[in-house]
């Protein structure tokens, strides 16, 4: 799997950030092993990294999309989220997909809006 995209893992505009997805891959690239009971949390560990490093948190997002190649899993996402966002949880929207990048089986994208403090 090759690390070079021509896009960022995240962008910021002022207030607004866009996060592109993040699919469940470890530090080397690679897709966490493990299928999606590995997979889910490490892309919501990426999202996390990814609104960091345009100075944002898992705070100010204000909507997620998620894809998952099994719509069944949903279950299972349901738990990852509530475990990663804190109440008020952000809208989201799920969606099934026939496939993802790189053979994964979930991919997370959020908008954000950082709040001066």
């Amino acid at each position: 799997m090759s690390n070079e995209h021509p896009y960022p893992p995240a962008f910021r505009s002022g207030d607004l950030v866009s996060v592109s997805g993040r699919l469940g891959v470890t530090e080397t690239g690679e897709l966490a092993p493990g299928g999606f009971d590995a997979e889910c949390p490490r892309a919501f560990a990426n999202l996390d990294a990814a609104l960091r490093s345009v100075g944002a948190s898992r705070a100010d997002v204000v909507k997620v999309v998620v894809y998952l190649t099994d719509i069944t899993d949903r279950d299972g996402l349901n738990r990852v989220y509530e475990e990663f966002f804190a109440e008020p949880r952000p809208a989201r929207t799920c969606v099934g997909v026939a496939s993802l990048p790189y053979g994964g089986v979930v991919e997370v994208e959020a908008l954000a809006r950082v709040r001066d403090v």
